[in-house]
């Protein structure tokens, strides 16, 4: 049972032409009316115990400026508790350089970090919603390269690859795959931790598909020494205390590095219903989970982050569009449902 599928994969062109004209730069793919995505007033949280940069004209942003044009406010004041948190920007395939260096360098201008989410592997996801990556090694060598000379030396927390290790653990990739893999993400590690101001994170699964002696050695494999630390319930629905106790046992196993939770969507925990082997794909009835944070609940946690972009869905399954594609029905019942 795969029970981590589903991160948001399609990058939005409107985002990247957001990110870029507050940078400073120009691009024809803005998107929306900008009168519009300024009326939604999405500011920087506090800086002392937030510091990732919101991007004041991601999806939730633009359906609060939609909603308050149509006159909802209500829906609005509920979606404005996604638009108004920092969430992860996911780079996409085809211009992974422009994408880094605009999100970096909009947070920068802000005086904020980008939290980027780097999901290209080849052979990822094993052919399910988020299937793809990229063609061969060599072609994600290159995408990597990009990523980095797109970051420079402005500051930037990075998510490499979400199921990536686990998928090479519970069986899902061929093993034909396994030590290219391996290769590339040790790479990958080394090269972004080599930037002076990046902080790389490993993903290492969540707290729900097996235990941390299953994937502890592949971590090492994949380069966890050199990494700042990993990232655990990457768009999933697990508790912020099993996340907790999850990343604790795995940390004491791969030399007490630190590690960041995505609390995204997991205000109500995990769904218990349905197909089992679907249940991470749009569960009905979950909520937002604790808003990003550096004050964290223990100290080796870094972070509390919003990887997965709430509101966005996971797949077609349940009724949702195709996965990363913005859902508001979704998004307002994610809203509601939170404390």
């Amino acid at each position: 049972m795969y029970v981590s599928r589903g991160a948001g994969t399609r990058f939005s062109a409107a985002v990247l032409g957001a990110a870029l004209l507050i940078a400073g730069c120009s691009s024809s793919d803005g998107g929306g009316d900008k009168d519009d995505d300024a009326a939604a007033g999405i500011t920087q949280q506090p800086k002392a115990t937030d510091p990732f940069w919101v991007n004041p004209d991601g999806n939730a942003a633009q359906q609060v400026a939609a909603y308050e044009k149509a006159g909802k406010k209500a829906e609005a004041e509920q979606i404005r508790k996604i638009a108004e948190q920092p969430t992860g920007e996911w780079i996409g395939v085809d211009e992974p350089e422009q994408e880094a260096r605009g999100f970096t360098e909009a947070a920068t201008k802000a005086d904020r970090t980008a939290l980027l989410v780097l999901y290209n592997i080849p052979h990822r996801d094993c052919g399910q919603y988020s299937q793809g990556g990229a063609a061969d090694g060599n072609a994600y060598r290159t995408w990597i390269d990009g990523v980095a000379k797109g970051i420079g030396d402005r500051s930037a927390t990075v998510i490499l690859e979400p199921d990536a290790v686990l998928h090479l653990v519970d069986g899902c990739t061929g093993q034909e795959f396994h030590e290219e893999r391996y290769a590339l993400l040790k790479e990958a590690v080394g090269k972004l931790a080599a930037l002076k101001n990046t902080k790389v994170y490993l993903d290492a699964g969540n707290a729900g598909w097996g235990n941390p002696d299953q994937i502890f050695g592949p971590l090492r494999r994949a380069g966890i020494d050199q990494a700042d630390g990993f990232s655990v319930n990457v768009s999933n629905f697990y508790s912020t205390e099993d996340s907790i106790a999850y990343g604790k046992e795995l940390s004491a196993k791969v030399g007490g590095k630190p590690f960041v939770i995505d609390t995204s969507r997991n205000g109500n925990g995990p769904y218990e219903g349905g197909n089992p082997d679907e249940r991470w794909c749009n569960p009905p009835g979950r909520a937002l989970g604790e808003t990003p944070t550096t004050k964290t609940a223990d100290p080796l946690v870094d972070a509390y982050v919003w990887v997965k972009r709430p509101g966005e869905s996971d797949g077609e399954c349940k009724g949702g569009p195709q996965a990363g594609e913005w859902w508001t029905d979704y998004a307002l019942k994610l809203a509601k449902g939170s404390r």
